[in-house]
């Protein structure tokens, strides 16, 4: 039988992945059953608005979170490393081992939720040997096309989220959608760009990704 926390949990780590260290929040939800790991997109971090949003709105469906920056303040500075689809992956897949290692966090099923590069990161890390621990997938604006060649492997139940108005990520995101073979739904919120600014859209996202998780995380 799985363990759950008994209190709502909150603290900052730091996240050893060879030879640097990532800094991250985690924060559980009492009697949480799931966990979502955010992998953010390029020039992002742990503090981004968008992610906290998101991640707030996960919580109170009783899911955890850990958001946590990918790269160092050092790695970010070289802009080329926020496009390194390679790197982002293997430090997710990183952090994900580390979360299936601790006692806090062990226990939990685990989803990840990508923004822009970072979903296909977390599209990568799911088609991995890693992704049969992975439960749930969500891409926020993100760019699945990135991840073609190993679409097909991905298991989890991914949901692909876009701006109506950002018309060639709509395209990118319908390319990749017909080669995944996995559960997946495509939802297009209309009138928004994308970084889904528009009044409502970044709500509805959250929405939608705490109900998607919520179901896939059990």
């Amino acid at each position: 039988m799985k363990a759950t926390i008994t209190e709502n949990f909150k603290r900052e780590v730091q996240i050893p992945i060879k030879n640097v260290t990532l800094s991250g929040e985690l924060i559980i939800p009492k009697g949480a059953t799931g966990l979502v790991i955010f992998s953010h997109g390029s020039g992002s971090s742990r503090f981004s608005p968008r992610n906290n949003k998101v991640a707030d709105t996960i919580r109170e469906s009783n899911v955890a979170t850990l958001l946590f920056d990918l790269l160092t303040e050092q790695e970010d500075a070289v802009y080329d490393n926020r496009f390194n689809i390679g790197l982002l992956t293997n430090r997710l897949i990183s952090v994900t081992h580390w979360v299936m290692s601790q006692q806090e966090t062990k226990h939990l099923n685990i989803g990840y939720f990508g923004a822009s590069t970072g979903a296909a990161s977390a599209l990568n890390a799911a088609a991995t040997e890693l992704g049969k621990e992975i439960k749930a997938v969500v891409s926020r604006g993100g760019r699945p096309d990135l991840s073609l060649p190993v679409l097909e492997f991905v298991k989890a139940p991914v949901l692909l989220i876009v701006g109506g108005n950002d018309i060639e990520v709509i395209k990118l995101n319908q390319l990749a959608y017909k080669k995944l073979k996995c559960e997946k739904e495509l939802k297009i919120i209309p009138g928004a760009t994308h970084l889904f600014e528009e009044r409502g859209a970044l709500e509805e996202v959250a929405h939608t990704s705490a109900i998607w998780f919520k179901k896939h995380l059990k």
